[in-house]
């Protein structure tokens, strides 16, 4: 795949966007209009963020000494999942509409990834999701998260051992190709490509906050501390793929993603 060139005068442009805004725009540069036509895409990116309890979706709150705090958290369970999996599902269920298919969603958690996937999917005529939740390794607001969503197409089922443990057997029928595509199956980890691709836009959000001005040259130097369990939220880094002067770092911190 080829991977898409941002120029100054880019930036410049995506500097002044809203979270959404941002996302539309990243996607567009993935997702082309004889996939999805640009008018299409961002209502499914409107529809994700309509249950965001903050009217920005994502806000930068800036405390003292230069550290800023990136809020991932007003989705509707509270993790910063709820943003990449809101618009996953939309993507997902566009395709599967279009395609007249259903697939089955199969999902190891350790807590908030399940509550998410949840979320995103519940009540989809297209979609049955599956969530294995290793008893008494999840907070009991997440528990309660999972297990009391009353919709047909949603079923969690409580499994001794941890996340880790868990992944064993779902690895183990995924390698069953043969009864994957038997069954549809899919899943939804956390490097998935749209996932990534979503939460991308939190670092270009964050930069453009952090920025009162793009005029300098070359960019100024953010620095970013990302806090991660499997770190798959790292994989969203820009990096060399979309440049954007950004430096993982675990002693300056300069904003946080949390």
């Amino acid at each position: 795949m080829e991977l898409p060139q941002l120029d100054r005068k880019t930036l410049c442009q995506w500097s002044t966007l809203s979270y959404p805004g941002l996302v539309k725009e990243l996607c567009a540069l993935f997702i082309g209009s004889e996939l999805i036509p640009k008018d299409e895409l961002n209502d499914l990116i409107d529809r994700a963020f309509s249950r965001f309890r903050h009217r920005e979706v994502v806000h930068l709150s800036r405390l003292r000494n230069g550290l800023n705090v990136l809020e991932l958290w007003h989705g509707v369970t509270y993790a910063f999942k709820d943003l990449s999996l809101s618009c996953t599902a939309q993507f997902l269920q566009y395709f599967l509409e279009k395609r007249e298919k259903h697939v089955t969603v199969v999902v190891g958690t350790s807590g908030d990834t399940g509550s998410a996937a949840i979320e995103s999917v519940q009540g989809a005529k297209n979609m049955d999701i599956i969530v294995l939740l290793p008893k008494g390794h999840c907070t009991k607001i997440q528990e309660l998260q999972m297990t009391t969503v009353l919709k047909e197409n949603v079923h969690v089922f409580g499994v001794e051992g941890n996340s880790d443990e868990l992944d064993e057997p779902i690895k183990t029928v995924f390698a069953d190709v043969a009864f994957v595509k038997k069954h549809n199956l899919m899943s939804l980890n956390s490097i998935n490509w749209s996932r990534v691709l979503v939460q991308m836009a939190h670092h270009f959000f964050a930069y453009f906050q952090c920025m009162p001005s793009l005029d300098t040259h070359p960019l100024p130097l953010v620095e970013v501390v990302v806090p991660t369990g499997a770190a798959g939220n790292l994989a969203a880094l820009p990096g060399a793929a979309l440049p954007l002067p950004l430096q993982p770092s675990s002693r300056k911190l300069s904003w946080l993603l949390a």
